[in-house]
């Protein structure tokens, strides 16, 4: 007896093709217990001449076969459709009657020759009842005790078997011409995958079978767990394949499909994560959903052979009423996702208020201990510290000293305890994307691209207001990985790398075994007394180090194993060892480079090298910011690795090749319009509200940072796109896909700033920014929409603001009015143009819009005449023989200055809002009054 019934009672097998068998064999090696990658599926070759012999054995040689096709063709017909009308032929079965009668002898056939038995067992024939799908293998069941017909059903049975078997090879083939590496990751698995798409729906309509959906991405741990427990198994992939239409999506790349249905699965299970299984009606309705199971029962938890065999029995019984319930569940779920028509836009005081209940809300949560906001796990979520550094900002612009440095150390303290922790790779400079434990020690190993920009631009507004070059340094160690080991040839930036790599002493891959140490082998690399000083500033231990709680390392996959960690600070290292500051500084750097160097040549994890659109956005802006900041670091920085000590030029240069990466390979000028992702080529899949937000955002910084109106008029191109796809007249704000997709059945908009802000509060930033760029009407269009889209979160931001923090940065913005204009007339690259603006990066102020006019570019002239008439007639008939800048605010300028000093200082003044605001408490303080 096995979990899902009867075994049902043997028949006999044809003999398979014994020669197709062989090369079948020969094709399938590769991805066995050792976790070497699966080779990239080949082209099935083309057949050699026609004289190639088959086995003696064989039923029928391919040039036989191919001479009796109309007889086969009318037998197989005739037993398909003789054995009375309770008995349906599989729907796939009748295609392949009509391949043989249009094309028996062409491609479809040669390749089965060449690739039968590749594709795994035949299924096991069962006695067809009523409504039974029939394939020519039942046909031997029900002619066992006739010899002849028996014999000549054999011969239909292996020619079906091989048909199918090259068809699954041409879908499979088809498949693996997915853009998506998460895609291509599952093409050798035995579950025949679609793609989301048109074919995979029509067949689940077809067929009347429901849709087994998988959403995940490559980089993801449990993905790779389900993928080896289930879909790497012949029994649970034939179970799929006999009940499913299996569908294979990757969030990264269709965002829109995993929103829809994430948000049923949180609605019906009250969490999710990936990978993410959700069970659909033919019609995309979902039904049942989970995120990662396993494949066996145990535990009181039902395993995913017994799932699939509930849901495909549950579905036979009662598909009406799933059907019936599955769409009154989506249309309750798109009732209550609609949005509300738009209120008049928020006042100032009501966007105060909801800046001080995000704040306050943190602050209810904030680990004074050990830093952070919550306990485990510990996400770093940028826009949670930069709504701090806006409400510091707040607070001492309205004299609040106390209540701003309490802020602010919420702040500095998190973004310290995040550096030392080992969730950063302290020998590689990049963050992983999580910790396990509350101390910022185990990681969840992945590196997500989207993580790393925002962290560095989060980094570097805390070297604005602190000065402290420990968060300049910590933003140089990320912007050097991106360069060193996550960047395109050609400049973008891939997507990801995995928390997997592989134990060459196992043969399998595990979770962060790249990342890990014994203490014997950083001796071997260091020497005893370089090894002595390092372990004791890392908390390297000879039985491990993951012991600082038990959530480090429940399953003691780490134990002997040392994740870095800065227990101790320098000077505390430094006297320990009888040593200066300064060389132990040096003497830790040099170690961290020889242990690099060393790990270097272990086998690295997978490098999801997906670009996707919005993430090179969020890193324009990440380069192009650190190229004017950083020169502000005193003294500059030396190479103290994993930082390099590049001149900050050098990051400049890399968000130019970012941004133009994305113009030649996922932006169609013609249309306007962006693509979401590229990999070996620009996948067929449009851009998002997001891909559209963070690339505006980008090229915003990075006219700020050089001056090239190329690049502030392709942000207002892609803004007037945005709103003509994403746009909600009605209520405001954007959606996150464009109309049009019959097959997202709901339309959302996110409203959860979390790993990836949402698009609304991202283009909230951009309107006010282009409201400050522009004049007249075009600049009261984007000042309007601005308001409005805050206004569509209206009753979001006042219950639950915390949810919004990157919003709360935009509603910042809008208290202010309008924002600081920094015109700096003079020639663009020039020396002293350079170092004013230079200057206005200097302080944090982002409320600040760099314009730079040059008389000497008579276009660049001209687009600020038509743009903001008001910006050139600041500077015009003012007093050559040099560069100037005008500071001008709430439409009043400052004395024009030449002094990059002054630009600072006048930058660095408090500005106040229409908004007074309120002190934020800490844990254990009463709440402000």
């Amino acid at each position: 007896m096995e979990e899902g019934g009867d075994k049902p009672k043997a028949t006999p097998k044809p003999k398979a093709n014994k020669k197709a068998a062989e090369a079948g064999k020969a094709k399938k090696g590769g991805d066995g217990d050792g976790g070497t990658p699966a080779p990239k599926r080949q082209k099935a070759a083309e057949p050699k001449a026609a004289k190639t012999a088959a086995a003696d054995d064989e039923p029928a040689q391919p040039q036989e076969a191919f001479s009796m096709k109309g007889q086969l063709v009318r037998d197989l017909a005739v037993m398909m459709y003789g054995f009375g009308d309770d008995v349906a032929p599989l729907p796939e079965t009748l295609d392949l009657v009509e391949d043989i009668v249009l094309d028996y002898a062409g491609t479809l056939m040669r390749k089965a020759m060449d690739s039968a038995a590749q594709r795994g067992k035949l299924r096991k024939p069962q006695q067809p009842g009523a409504g039974t799908a029939v394939g020519a293998e039942d046909v031997l069941f029900l002619v066992r005790k006739d010899p002849k017909k028996y014999a000549r059903a054999k011969e239909l049975l292996i020619m079906d078997e091989e048909i199918r078997k090259a068809r699954q090879v041409v879908e499979d083939e088809e498949f693996a011409r997915e853009q998506s590496p998460y895609l291509l990751q599952h093409a050798h698995n035995p579950v025949e995958w679609y793609p989301w798409g048109e074919e995979a729906f029509e067949k689940a309509r077809r067929e009347d079978k429901p849709i087994f959906l998988s959403v995940g991405y490559s980089t993801c741990h449990w993905c790779h767990v389900m993928e080896r427990e289930s879909f790497e198994s012949e029994e649970v992939a034939a179970l799929m394949n006999e009940l499913f239409v299996n569908v294979k999506v990757d969030r990264e790349e269709r965002p829109d499909v995993d929103k829809v249905y994430m948000t049923y699965v949180q609605a019906t299970q009250g969490g999710g994560g990936w990978p993410m299984s959700c069970f659909l009606t033919p019609s995309l309705e979902p039904f049942f959903g989970g995120t990662y199971f396993p494949p066996s029962d145990g535990f009181g938890r039902p395993g995913f052979k017994t799932v699939l065999r509930r849901i495909a029995q549950v579905w036979q019984e009662k598909k009406e009423d799933i059907r019936s319930s599955s769409k009154s569940s989506m249309a309750k779920l798109a009732e209550v996702l609609a949005p509300e028509p738009s209120a008049e836009a928020l006042t100032a005081q009501e966007q105060g208020r909801a800046i001080d209940l995000c704040a306050s809300q943190l602050s209810s949560r904030f680990d004074a201990k050990l830093g952070g906001f919550g306990g485990a796990p510990k996400f770093p979520r940028p826009a949670e510290i930069n709504l701090l550094l806006h409400q510091h900002a707040r607070l001492a612009a309205a004299g609040q000293a106390d209540a701003a440095a309490k802020v602010l150390e919420m702040a500095t303290f998190t973004l310290q305890r995040m550096a030392a922790g080992g969730m950063r790779d302290q020998l590689g400079g990049g963050f992983h994307r999580y910790s396990v434990d509350e101390h910022w020690h185990v990681p969840h190993f992945e590196i997500m691209l989207y993580d790393n920009p925002q962290l560095v631009s989060t980094y570097l507004a805390a070297f604005q207001i602190t000065g402290d070059p420990q968060y300049a340094t910590v933003a140089r160690g990320v912007l050097d990985y991106l360069m060193r080991d996550m960047t395109h040839p050609e400049g973008g930036l891939f997507a990801a790398e995995d928390a997997d790599s592989l134990d060459p002493a196992s043969g399998k891959k595990k979770e962060g075994w790249f990342y890990v140490w014994t203490q014997q082998e950083i001796q071997d690399v260091l020497g005893p007394d370089d090894a002595a000083i390092f372990s004791r500033h890392y908390y390297v231990k000879p039985a491990g180090n993951t012991d600082l709680s038990p959530r480090s390392d429940p399953h003691d996959e780490f134990g002997g194993l040392n994740v870095l960690i800065q227990r101790q600070t320098l000077a505390e290292t430094a006297k320990a060892a009888g040593k200066s500051e300064a060389d132990t500084a040096a003497l830790l750097a040099s170690c961290r480079e020889k242990l690099f160097n060393v790990r270097a040549k272990r086998p690295r994890p997978h490098r999801d090298e997906k670009i996707v659109s919005a993430w090179q956005g969020m890193s324009i802006s990440a380069f192009a910011t650190a190229a004017r900041v950083l020169p502000h670091e005193q003294p500059p920085a030396a190479r103290e690795f994993p930082v390099e000590g590049r001149d900050p030029k050098q990051y400049l240069q890399a968000a130019l090749k970012i941004a133009a990466f994305v113009r030649q390979h996922l932006y169609d000028a013609p249309t306007r319009q962006l693509r979401r992702a590229y990999t070996d080529g620009p996948s067929s899949v449009p851009g998002f509200a997001d891909d559209y937000a963070y690339m505006i955002s980008g090229l915003l910084d990075l006219y700020s940072t050089t001056g090239d109106i190329a690049h502030l008029q392709w942000a207002l191109e892609l803004q007037g796109t945005m709103q003509e796809l994403f746009w909600d007249p009605a209520a405001g704000a954007y959606y996150n896909n464009k109309e049009g997709d019959a097959s997202i059945l709901l339309r959302m908009k996110e409203d959860y700033d979390g790993a990836e802000p949402a698009a609304s509060s991202i283009a909230l930033a951009n309107l006010w920014r282009l409201a400050g760029l522009t004049s007249g009407e075009e600049a009261e269009q984007w000042r309007e929409k601005a308001a409005l889209c805050a206004a569509a979160f209206g009753d979001r931001l006042a219950e639950a603001a915390i949810a919004l923090p990157q919003m709360a940065c935009g509603l910042y913005l809008l208290t202010l009015g309008y924002p600081r204009q920094v015109v700096i007339s003079g020639k663009r690259g020039a020396a002293d143009t350079e170092s004013l603006v230079e200057a206005a990066f200097r302080p944090f102020a982002p409320d600040k819009l760099v314009i730079q006019l040059d008389h000497s570019d008579a276009a660049l002239m001209d687009f600020w005449r038509a743009t903001n008439p008001a910006a050139v007639a600041v500077a015009e008939g003012k007093p050559g023989g040099g560069a100037t800048a005008y500071v001008c605010q709430d439409f009043t300028c400052k004395a024009p200055t030449s002094d990059p000093a002054k630009v600072a200082q006048l930058l660095a003044e408090p500005r106040g809002s229409g908004a007074k605001p309120m002190p934020t408490s800490l844990p254990g303080q009463e709440p402000a009054s």
